[in-house]
């Protein structure tokens, strides 16, 4: 019989091995890095606890809230829920629209032990649904198409995600959802210590799938710093983006008394955000300027967007803080754009922008 505690010992030596992301060669130094390091990893570790062991039961799903969580450049603009599911199962997903300016719902397949992606099985946006005479709206998510609202899964689907996105935190609400499996058993079952076991199993592997997995993806980014280029949206999507958001990543890196200079044309499209993140991908601390969207931007006569990323503010164009760092990533989303322009970016002294 499977042992919770040897179980438990061989768990917390394996998350002990998460922590070699920190260790990398290309990792920062900076106290303040290390510090969001070591962070980061105990934000997954929470996460994918509750992911694997208190919510992990797809007869009983729970949309859970990721609160404080912030993997792979995380949209600040975004109230993110999750919930585990399987293909083979029925689920029904209620709830009300709100004002947010964007919904979306995608299923999710866990493919990472057979070919290292997270692929998009089904996909709904706020266009897509049609609501019950009394305004809420149900969505069905199942292998065979059901209800107005039809999410569709595969027979490897392992997971629910919702983005709902703000353009005006100030004036706008999201919704409130709820999910229950449809058909499904009156409680759950007993607690094994087979389960456990395979939980924590299944927790390391997160843990250090997830770090592992954005840090080579920042890797990748510091091959061209202080741009943001298209490095291919197939490789995002496969881990799980929202097909229809082009996604612009890039690394940054700053010395004292510089800002990162960025210029773009703004598509037409119904959302879109700049914002930046640490080395770890994480967006910075939202009580701070680290991002601009489609409402907060002050556009240029000529409806150029132009951004500075300075740890002052210079007065002119967008500025975001850069929050005590000299590095890090940044990513710029279009979502459901006519084009996806790629931004002019260059470095530039602090003092030859401030007015």
């Amino acid at each position: 019989m499977t042992d919770p505690v040897q179980a438990w010992s061989e768990f917390c030596r394996a998350l002990e091995r998460a922590g070699e992301v920190l260790h990398s060669e290309s990792a920062p130094r900076t106290p303040l890095d290390r510090a969001e390091g070591v962070r980061y990893l105990t934000r997954l570790t929470r996460e994918m606890l509750y992911s694997c062991v208190d919510n992990a039961d797809p007869d009983f799903p729970r949309l859970h809230q990721l609160d404080l969580v912030k993997i792979g450049a995380d949209n600040p603009d975004n109230v993110y829920l999750s919930a585990n599911i399987r293909g083979d199962r029925d689920y029904r997903i209620t709830g009300t629209r709100g004002t947010i300016a964007y919904f979306s719902i995608g299923s999710k397949a866990n493919r990472y032990a057979t070919d290292g992606t997270m692929a998009s099985t089904g996909e709904l946006s706020d266009a897509d649904l049609v609501p019950e005479p009394d305004g809420t709206i149900e969505i069905i998510a199942s292998q065979a198409r059901q209800g107005r609202n039809w999410l569709p899964l595969a027979p490897d689907s392992t997971g629910l995600v919702v983005r709902q996105t703000y353009l005006d935190r100030a004036h706008e609400t999201p919704g409130h959802w709820d999910i229950e499996r449809i058909g499904g058993p009156d409680q759950p079952g007993e607690l094994t210590p087979e389960f456990i076991a395979k939980a924590l199993q299944r927790t390391a592997l997160a843990v250090h799938g997830t770090a592992g997995t954005f840090a080579g993806w920042t890797e990748m980014f510091m091959a061209r710093p202080n741009e943001l280029v298209d490095f291919g949206q197939d490789m995002f999507q496969r881990a799980g983006g929202d097909p229809e958001i082009c996604y612009l990543h890039g690394y940054w890196a700053l010395e004292p008394g510089q800002a990162w200079l960025i210029e773009t044309e703004v598509p037409d499209c119904r959302y879109w955000n700049f914002q930046l993140d640490n080395w770890w991908m994480e967006s910075l601390d939202n009580s701070r300027r680290i991002t601009v969207n489609k409402h907060t931007a002050r556009l240029d006569g000529d409806g150029t967007l132009r951004i500075v990323v300075a740890e002052s503010d210079p007065g002119v164009g967008n500025w975001i803080d850069t929050c005590g760092h000299s590095s890090g990533t940044a990513l710029l989303r279009w979502l459901s754009a006519d084009t996806h322009p790629v931004p002019t970016c260059r470095i530039v002294t602090l003092d030859s922008l401030t007015v």
